[in-house]
C-alpha cells in the first residue's frame, strides 16, 4: 500500500529512503538504514523485523541479495510482504510477494531501487526511478523528494494519500536527515514545506552534533548559531523559494 525509493548517493556515500502512502505514519514503519552499511524499505504488510534484522545483516557485510533471501525465507508471511535493500556496495535486491495487491513490483537502476504495491500502475515506480536518475545535479534529499513527487503525479497509491517521509544516513548510525508527515491531505506538498524548514537550522545542527568522528560535537552556542545562520543563508541562495 506504498511506494518507496532506496538509494545511495554516489557523490557523498549517503544512503536514503523516501516513501509515500495512503496510511498513517509511514515514516515510523518503512525506512531503515545506517551510514556506510546500506538502507532497507519494508512495506505492504510491513514486517518490522525485516528492518531490525536486515540492519544487523548489513552491518555484517552481507549482500543485498543474501539479506532478502535470508529475511523472506524465515517469514511464513512473505507472500504478503514487499522488501527492497541496497547494501554497502550499492547492490540492489527486492522481493514482492505473490499476495501483494496490484499494481505491485519493483524497478532499479545504478545504486537505486523503487518498489511499490497497490499503486495506480507500473508508471508510478517507472517515473519515480526516471526522475531520480535525471535529477543527479540536485542535492540528495531534494533528489529523493522530486522522485516521489513524480511518482505521485503518475498516480501514486491508488487509494489516495496520507503520509510521507525521507530519511538519510551520512556516515553515522543515526540519520542526518529525518523528516516525515504522518497525517495530511497532501503529504508530499507538506513534506516539501518541511524540507525547506529543515534546512534553516535542523540540518546544520545535525552536521555539528556529536558523532563517532567528533564525539563532543559543537557546544559553543555562539559558534553554533553562526554555523546555522551561515548554512541557511548559503542554502537559501541556492534554493530560492518559488512559492
Amino acid at each position: 500500500m506504498t511506494w518507496s525509493i532506496v538509494a545511495r548517493d554516489a557523490a557523498t556515500g549517503a544512503y536514503g529512503v523516501a516513501v509515500s502512502t495512503c496510511a498513517f505514519a509511514v515514516g515510523s514503519r518503512v525506512p531503515y538504514g545506517g551510514g556506510r552499511i546500506g538502507a532497507i524499505a519494508t512495506q505492504a504488510f510491513v514486517n518490522p523485523l525485516y528492518g531490525v534484522d536486515g540492519l544487523r545483516l548489513l552491518q555484517e557485510g552481507r549482500s543485498a541479495l543474501e539479506i532478502v533471501a535470508t529475511l523472506t525465507a524465515a517469514d511464513e508471511g512473505r507472500a504478503h510482504r514487499q522488501l527492497h535493500v541496497i547494501d554497502r556496495d550499492g547492490r540492489i535486491a527486492a522481493h514482492t510477494g505473490a499476495a501483494c495487491i496490484d499494481w505491485c513490483g519493483a524497478v532499479d537502476g545504478p545504486q537505486v531501487s523503487v518498489a511499490g504495491n497497490m499503486l495506480a500502475g507500473p508508471e508510478v515506480v517507472q517515473e519515480t526511478l526516471k526522475t531520480y536518475i535525471a535529477a543527479s545535479a540536485l542535492d540528495f534529499d531534494e533528489r529523493l523528494l522530486v522522485a516521489l513527487e513524480a511518482g505521485e503525479k503518475a498516480g501514486g497509491d491508488k487509494r489516495g494519500k496520507q503520509s510521507a517521509a525521507i530519511r538519510i544516513w551520512n556516515g553515522e548510525p543515526v540519520p542526518s536527515f529525518d523528516i516525515r508527515v504522518d497525517d495530511h491531505a497532501d503529504p508530499l506538498k507538506e513534506l516539501r514545506r518541511l524540507w525547506r524548514v529543515a534546512h534553516q537550522r535542523y540540518v546544520p545542527f545535525q552536521q555539528v552534533a556529536p558523532s563517532r568522528s567528533r564525539p563532543a560535537g559543537v557546544t559553543d552556542r555562539a559558534e553554533l548559531d553562526k554555523l546555522c545562520d551561515d548554512y541557511a543563508a548559503n542554502w537559501n541562495a541556492r534554493h530560492p523559494d518559488k512559492g
